[in-house]
């Protein structure tokens, strides 16, 4: 007993001292320069401020802690507090996250931003992971989805023969593609613009943002928008970090990042749009299918849905929640 008590003495006070140490966050984006930077940015000044330097937080954009697979494993194991991956290099730890390369879901990114921020599909955000040991923090509609290649898609047999970089292997991610007759590959982000420059590769398909920061217009000018897609991207953090920081400051990052998750919604659509123009003015081609082959391409894309949704009945639950979230948010 008095053994006990001493080990359970002696693990409160390394505890209680370890609480009174800064704690350090590490954020991890392969990204630059965009929304997702701008929301680390926002969320470093107002935890640093609120936490009274009791956390001090890191960013590291641009894949300076790795590649996506890599960051998203340092969350887990805990050596990343926090990673913002495209959610299809989550579906590895989380199948779940494959829900939200459902075509079709969302009518535009305001829309989207309505929907992550309802109060039933956040509470059921709050348990993708669980048994990974990590948690979405917040989700977000990262811009409209695009493919930018060598040779101009201007038309869906376009598509046909072509190998593109898709941003996970999902299944709703590389079907979709297959289905219009190209070859899909998941590659990490960092290592796709040699493979664009060797022609390894003959397109990718990313988030408009993408493009504009790492200048793929220096490489090609056809990118083409791809008819109700949108890259969907979450910030995920460690739970054990979550629950070490204590109450009150677990609380802090908490409000935080849901704070600073404003700008997705106010910041994201007129990012976009400059992007458009940006790509444009770099001599780049922005091309939009005709409405035939747009409603073409939605109801193909969306043949490849209803079997995986039944195989995986989780699946089917969370993408009927979405559905009924998008009901309720659109205007």
């Amino acid at each position: 007993m008095l053994r006990r008590l001493v080990v359970g003495c002696a693990a409160a006070l390394i505890g209680a001292a370890a609480h009174g140490q800064p704690f350090t966050m590490k954020l991890s984006s392969p990204t630059v320069n965009d929304v997702a930077h701008e929301w680390m940015k926002v969320f470093k000044a107002g935890v640093e401020a609120r936490s009274a330097g009791r956390i001090r937080v890191e960013l590291y954009p641009a894949s300076q802690l790795g590649q996506i697979p890599r960051t998203v494993e340092g969350v887990a194991l805990g050596t990343i507090e926090l990673a913002i991956p495209a959610v299809g290099f989550l579906i590895g730890l989380e199948p779940r996250f494959q829900v939200f390369d459902a075509p079709g879901l969302f009518d535009d990114m305001p829309h989207a931003a309505r929907v992550f921020a309802d109060p039933e599909i956040r509470k059921r955000l709050a348990t993708f992971g669980a048994s990974k040991g990590i948690e979405p923090l917040f989700t977000f509609v990262n811009g409209p989805m695009v493919v930018v290649s060598h040779r101009a898609i201007r038309a869906l047999p376009d598509f046909k023969g072509q190998k593109l970089r898709v941003p996970g292997p999902a299944p709703l991610q590389v079907e979709p593609l297959r289905k219009l007759g190209a070859s899909p590959l998941s590659i990490p982000l960092g290592e796709v613009l040699p493979a664009m420059q060797n022609h390894t590769i003959d397109g990718l398909e990313a988030a408009i943002s993408i493009f504009i920061a790492f200048k793929y217009y220096d490489i090609t000018k056809f990118m083409t928008y791809l008819p109700g897609t949108f890259l969907v991207a979450s910030g995920v953090v460690n739970r054990s970090f979550m629950k070490s920081l204590g109450p009150e400051l677990e609380a802090v990052v908490r409000e935080e990042a849901a704070k600073a998750a404003d700008i997705f919604a106010t910041r994201g659509p007129a990012d976009a749009e400059r992007d458009r123009q940006l790509w444009e003015q770099n001599g780049g081609q922005a091309i939009f299918l005709t409405a035939a082959d747009a409603r073409r391409y939605v109801d193909d894309v969306g043949s490849v849905l209803p079997p995986i949704l039944a195989s995986n009945a989780q699946l089917k639950d969370d993408y009927e929640a979405l559905l009924a979230a998008a009901k309720r948010q659109r205007r």
